[in-house]
């Protein structure tokens, strides 16, 4: 392993001012050293010659020990990156988008747990993990906080324990400390190394399944407001947030007004400018007449129920019920298994270009800490969310604009737009820091003090709903479920002839989206009944289906165009690799030609070394101390990429 942070790409180094936006042309070259995992010289032999050992031996501990030693040497960087302007905007919007969803569901758990969880415990429960997890957590950027699934998990436990008179907060304490433990064995026994099997498939049904529950959540807070002026008015403050929330999004990442750095401010601050705007406008004029129902508050810094304290006195439990609370732990551990790695996955996908090591074993350890002491303090279990994680990467990157000009001939931007030549936005990389995410947590712990929380109250429920229907359209815009939809959807003539789904027939594209569809729906129902508990080994059961099942319907070469790896092998090394053949990053349709060179869309293709194209899976012990140079060049439009391992060994990728 590097002693030292590996050197930053031109520009990457600095702030980001401006967004960090430059017009360049696609010919500019640049070159970038990123750290990367040594490709193995055999899929069967480890690089010492020793055979690979059997998957059933557990080296205890190894797994966390590996991700901490990864990534301890950048822990400096990681606050001194912090020194650019993309950290600025990333803090705002998260503060809006992890505040006011957790607001909703602390309104929801407030009515459901007869007032057991209320607004300050959901804001502490954010606090707790967004300090943490900033803190130490081996990846820092990863939002985490209270979820959708956590909230359907909490009331459903209190419905089947509340007739038998059990103590809730002590209950539930219980099932916390229990899961501590679950997750502790979990991470000392490397349990994130089947994450080398989670690919896009199952990501994309529960990315699906939150995306939904974002929608429903903001109907349901429409429901809740009657039939007379108050719920029309909130109707359409509802639906004007999220229209110019949406025109923002669609200025800053795909329009040509304005200037670079306009669209950039608009991007960068919409969302949080129209929640502030609509807040006021729902009080102008004979609007303020209207009387709107707004986000719910509490006493400063107290709990809902104020004679109970913030410590549980779980002693108090009776001792069959403490066993009794097994069993709920179980099912929470896997849920926070999976919800919290998928997380933790796609804020780490291959599409973001990350250059600091990725540490899932220590993080689920972290995890299972916050847990255990938000059982003792009776707040609601914080894990990684979806979609706040991945929305806060893409908020920290920082791009430039490049023109892919009909002539190769344009040696300049300017004469590339004069020939037709078509802009497009290109992330450069991303600020990979602790700031952004400890500073949004500090800010919400600011928030639950008395002047604030009076600010807080002055937000009415329409623009709560707004700001669930657009990040849940944003969440489904990019899913990989909706992309294959609208593709399916088009004209034939009409679809794009570069996507790579035309080399596989409708009717198997037709048959893997219908699988995704119907996993979504029996996730989606069984979470509608009282059997809700239950739900998170319905998704678990996701990953064994794609590994064991799709296969037998769907080709390997049909599977590497349709389904690919999350993440890029370097982020997953700890893991074992990706156990799934494709490109992580790419669309899965790429071709070798004989000289190991591979040709295709997509950001982050990986190959191996020796050209066969294969599945990359490594024991990843003695080799975690290596790395891979990357060279970033370009010449007529086309992207080459040079791995290396130790000394270049020529192999070679082309991106289109």
């Amino acid at each position: 392993m590097p002693s030292e942070k590996p050197p930053l790409p031109p520009g990457g180094g600095g702030g980001g001012g401006g967004g960090g936006e430059q017009l360049l042309p696609t010919h500019t070259a640049a070159a970038v050293s990123l750290p990367q995992p040594p490709a193995p010289s055999s899929p069967s032999p480890s690089s010492n010659g020793k055979p690979e050992e059997p998957w059933h031996r557990i080296h205890l501990g190894r797994g966390m020990y590996l991700d901490i030693k990864r990534r301890l040497p950048y822990y400096w960087s990681d606050w001194t990156d912090a020194w650019d302007y993309r950290v600025v905007p990333a803090t705002v919007y998260m503060f809006f988008a992890n505040i006011l969803p957790a607001l909703a569901f602390s309104l929801d758990m407030l009515h459901k747990t007869n007032g057991e969880y209320g607004v300050n415990e959901t804001l502490l429960a954010s606090v707790l993990g967004a300090v943490v997890f900033s803190v130490g957590a081996c990846q820092p950027i990863v939002i985490v906080g209270v979820t959708g699934p956590i909230t359907v998990f909490n009331y459903t436990v209190y419905n089947i324990m509340k007739d038998s008179g059990t103590y809730y907060l002590g209950f539930m304490c219980w099932i916390g400390l229990w899961s501590l433990v679950f997750h502790w064995v979990l991470a000392v026994t490397n349990s994130c190394n089947w994450l080398s099997y989670v690919t896009r498939f199952p990501c994309d049904i529960f990315g699906f399944y939150v995306a939904l529950i974002y929608l429903q959540k903001g109907v349901q807070i429409l429901e809740t407001l009657g039939d007379g002026s108050p719920f029309w008015l909130s109707v359409v403050v509802s639906l004007l947030v999220f229209c110019i929330a949406y025109i923002c999004g669609e200025i800053g990442t795909k329009s040509t007004l304005f200037k670079h750095w306009i669209r950039v401010f608009i991007k960068d601050y919409g969302t949080p400018l129209t929640v502030i705007f609509f807040t006021g406008f729902a009080h102008m004029g004979r609007m303020k007449n209207v009387p709107l129902e707004t986000l719910p508050t509490g006493v400063a810094f107290m709990p809902t129920v104020e004679s109970r304290g913030w410590f549980v006195h779980f002693w108090d439990l009776p001792i069959g019920h403490v066993f009794l609370a097994i069993p709920f732990a179980v099912l929470l551990t896997v849920l926070f298994w999976f919800d919290h790695n998928v997380s933790s996955l796609i804020a780490q996908g291959s599409e973001y270009p990350l250059r600091k090591p990725a540490g899932f074993h220590w993080d689920l350890f972290l995890l299972g800490l916050t847990t255990g002491i938000s059982g003792l303090l009776g707040l609601p279990f914080p894990n990684g969310l979806i979609p706040q994680a991945p929305f806060h990467t893409a908020s920290l990157c920082v791009t430039e604009v490049v023109t892919s000009s009909p002539s190769s001939s344009s040696s300049s931007s300017s004469s590339s737009f004069e020939h037709g030549g078509k802009p497009q936005l290109k992330t450069t990389h991303v600020v990979e820091q602790r700031v952004s995410n400890l500073a949004q947590g500090l800010i919400t712990l600011v928030a639950m003090t008395g002047p604030l929380l009076s600010v807080l109250h002055l937000i009415p429920q329409g623009v709560l709903a707004g700001l669930f229907f657009i990040m849940g359209f944003q969440a489904l815009e990019g899913n990989g479920i909706t992309l294959k939809l609208v593709y399916l959807l088009q004209e034939r003539r009409l679809r794009p002839r570069d996507s790579p789904l035309r080399g596989c027939p409708d009717k198997k594209i037709w048959l893997f989206v219908g699988l995704e569809l119907l996993g979504f729906a029996a996730t989606f129902a069984i979470t509608q009944t009282v059997a809700a508990v239950g739900f998170p080994v319905f998704i678990i059961l996701l990953i064994p289906v794609r590994a064991v099942v799709l296969p037998r319907w769907l080709g390997e070469g049909e599977l590497g165009v349709l389904d690919r790896p999350t993440a890029s092998e370097f982020t997953m090394i700890n893991c074992g690799g990706n156990s799934f053949g494709g490109r992580a990053g790419g669309s899965g349709n790429g071709q070798r030609d004989q000289g190991g060179v591979l040709e295709g869309e997509g950001a982050g293709e990986e190959t191996d070394g020796d050209g066969s194209g294969g599945r990359r899976k490594r024991r990843g012990d003695e080799e975690m101390g290596e790395s891979r140079g990357l060279e970033v060049g370009g010449e007529g439009g086309v992207t080459r990429r040079r791995l290396s391992r130790g000394q270049s060994t020529g192999d070679e990728i082309n991106r289109a």
